[in-house]
C-alpha cells in the first residue's frame, strides 16, 4: 500500500493552518489583531502573516490560542506592461533554529527580467532557512514554463482566495500537473492571500503534525498535508493498483494524472464519501480532488508511483 503522507496514522490532529495572508502592515485592510483574532474564530491552528517585504515573527494578539509561523511574501516585476511577476511566500522557524532574518527586516522591490534572475532571491531565503511557496501563477500570468525552472520552492499554491474572489483565477491547481508531469515533486497549498478583511480564512491546508512550529514544518516540507476550501479528506491510499479516497460526503471525486483526462468517480445521485479508481499503469503519479455538493473543493498531494 501506498499512503500519502498526510494520511498516516501519526496520533496528531489534523492542525488547520493559514499560509498566506495581509494586513495593515502592508497592503492588507485589516489590523494585525483583527486579522489574528478572526483566524481563531474560525477554528485556525497557526497562521503566517506574510505582509509584503516586511518580516514577521510576532503574535501580534498574544492573548489568542494561535501558533504564528514566521514569514512574509517576496516579489520580483518582469518587464512586459501589465501584470506579469514573480510572487513567493517565504516561511520559516525560530531565530534560534536557524532562521536569518529579523523580525521587521525590509526587503527592496526587485525586476527581473525571467525565472534565472530570480533564482537568487529564492537562494537567498533557503540560505536563511527558509521554504518557499510559489503563489497565484494565473493572477501573475506565468504559464508553468515561465517558473518551472525554478529550484527550491516546496509547494505552488493551487487555491488562491483572494484571486479566486476578485478575478475567478487561482481556483483549481492551474499548472500544477505541468510540473509534476516532468517528475517534480512540488506539494500544492490552498491559501488566501487575504488583503479585505471578507477574503481571509476560505482556503486552508490541513496538516499532520504535533502544534509547534518544528513539527508544522517538517510535515509542510514532506507533503504532510491535504488543502481545502471546505471539504475534509480522512485518507488517500493506492493498493493494489487502485486508488481509494475516503471524505466527508461529497458530490464528486477527481482523478488526476499530468497525461490523462480526468477521470470523475460520481455517486449517482447521491452523495459519496469514498471513491475509487483503478490507476493505469503507466501512471507515474495519482492525486485527487474533492467537490461538495456546494461545489467547495479539496486537494490531496499526489501520491507518486514510480521513482
Amino acid at each position: 500500500m501506498l499512503r500519502q503522507q498526510a494520511f498516516n496514522q501519526t496520533g496528531n490532529k489534523m492542525l488547520k493552518g493559514a499560509l498566506h495572508c495581509h494586513t495593515t502592515r502592508s497592503d492588507g485592510s485589516g489590523t494585525p489583531e483583527d486579522v489574528t483574532r478572526l483566524h481563531v474564530q474560525n477554528g485556525y491552528d497557526f497562521l503566517a502573516l506574510t505582509d509584503h517585504r516586511i518580516y514577521n515573527y510576532a503574535n501580534h494578539a498574544p492573548e489568542q490560542d494561535i501558533l504564528i509561523i514566521p514569514g512574509t511574501e517576496m516579489d520580483a516585476g518582469l518587464p512586459e506592461p501589465g501584470v506579469h511577476c514573480y510572487h513567493t511566500v517565504w516561511i520559516g522557524p525560530d531565530k534560534k533554529n536557524g532562521n536569518g532574518f529579523d523580525q521587521d527586516q525590509r526587503f527592496d522591490p526587485l525586476n527581473v527580467t525571467c525565472q534565472e534572475e530570480y533564482q537568487p532571491v529564492l537562494d537567498m531565503a533557503h540560505e536563511n532557512g527558509n521554504m518557499t511557496i510559489y503563489c497565484h501563477p494565473e493572477w501573475s500570468n506565468t504559464p508553468s514554463h515561465e517558473f518551472e525552472r525554478l529550484k527550491g520552492n516546496f509547494a505552488m499554491e493551487i487555491w488562491n482566495s483572494g484571486c479566486a474572489i476578485g478575478c475567478e483565477q487561482d481556483m483549481d491547481a492551474a499548472y500544477w500537473d505541468n510540473l509534476l508531469r516532468q517528475g517534480q515533486k512540488i506539494w500544492g497549498v490552498a491559501t488566501d492571500d487575504g488583503h479585505a478583511m471578507h477574503q481571509h480564512c476560505l482556503g486552508w491546508v490541513r496538516v499532520n503534525a504535533e502544534r509547534d512550529l518544528d513539527s508544522i514544518l517538517a510535515a509542510l516540507k514532506n507533503g504532510a498535508f491535504y488543502s481545502s476550501t471546505g471539504p475534509e479528506i480522512y485518507d488517500f491510499y493506492v493498493e493494489n493498483g487502485k486508488a481509494v479516497v475516503k471524505c466527508s460526503p461529497a458530490n464528486r471525486v477527481r482523478w488526476h494524472y499530468g497525461f490523462f483526462p480526468t477521470q470523475i468517480s460520481r455517486g449517482d445521485g447521491k452523495l459519496i464519501e469514498t471513491a475509487e479508481f483503478h490507476v493505469p499503469g503507466f501512471f507515474t503519479y495519482i492525486r485527487a480532488s474533492v467537490v461538495d455538493a456546494e461545489g467547495r473543493m479539496a486537494w490531496t498531494n499526489p501520491i507518486f508511483l514510480k521513482d
